[in-house]
């Protein structure tokens, strides 16, 4: 497989890191990308061909993989769509519709569009996934072997589920920050030193996810068996309880999510 990233920021970063460090041949990676301070980092990081612009790039191989900012994803689409020869274009831009994508690229494209979080850069990520009918499975398997090179992945089959993969997983890192932070300035308040109250707090949190990851059983049930009547874990939860913390939470990926299909739609009226 050949693949051709435009944008070299740290999701394609990650992405290339990911497929390098599973056996992917550097010479089949090429990066487009305006900055020389970048295409310098990571032709010296990965080995891969950098070009300035996408037309030095062309051919651009079996894949593209649209790695800018939202912002710039018109310009690079436009710029893209001369050379482009039938290749997947695998969009990793939050907001921007495929529809969109498509008018840019000024006719009808194999596409696909995804929604990684920043666990990537770690190779932990968790990836919502959707390609179009004319992807089709060679497409697809494309698509989800460059996702998996930083962790999982999630297809979903309607496009529109991907504002909610946002809210979920895309964004979900920020809540699970902001909850250890919450955790670690109790520990300090308690009496616990700095240094103690962060590394309690984040191996919490690891060991937590790692026990529901491979539990067999659901976070309710692991809930109840930490819960025992009458002690410390249900009287913290009932005060969680008391201050409703649980639809807190809930209106806050509701929030997040409406968000996402507003971005959608402002992006989509360039």
């Amino acid at each position: 497989m050949q693949i051709t990233f435009v944008g070299g920021g740290n999701m394609a970063t990650a992405l290339i890191g990911g497929l390098v460090a599973k056996g992917f041949a550097p010479a089949s990676i090429k990066v487009v990308e305006v900055l020389a301070e970048a295409r310098a980092r990571l032709g010296q990081a990965f080995g891969v061909a950098c070009f300035e612009h996408a037309d030095a790039a062309a051919p651009f191989g079996d894949v593209v993989v649209l790695a800018v900012k939202p912002q710039q994803m018109r310009a690079a689409a436009q710029a893209l769509a001369r050379a482009l020869r039938g290749e997947l274009v695998l969009s990793i831009a939050a907001g921007i519709r495929l529809a969109d994508l498509e008018r840019w690229l000024a006719g009808p494209a194999r596409l696909a569009r995804c929604m990684p979080n920043t666990p990537a850069l770690i190779g932990a990520g968790i990836t919502g996934l959707y390609a179009r009918p004319e992807a089709g499975d060679e497409g697809r398997a494309q698509a989800q072997a460059i996702l998996e090179a930083v962790g999982e992945v999630i297809w979903v089959d309607d496009e529109a589920l991907l504002d909610p993969v946002t809210a979920v997983s895309a964004s979900g890192p920020a809540y699970v920050f902001y909850f250890i932070e919450a955790l670690e300035r109790a520990a300090r308040e308690l009496g616990l030193d700095a240094a103690g109250a962060r590394r309690m707090a984040i191996g919490t949190f690891r060991g937590a996810a790692e026990l529901a990851a491979r539990a067999a059983e659901g976070p309710a049930t692991l809930r109840e068996r930490v819960t025992s009547k009458g002690g410390t874990t249900e009287r913290a939860l009932a005060a969680l309880q008391a201050d409703r913390v649980d639809d807190a939470i809930v209106r806050a990926v509701r929030a997040a999510s409406e968000r996402a299909r507003e971005l959608g739609d402002e992006f989509g009226r360039e």
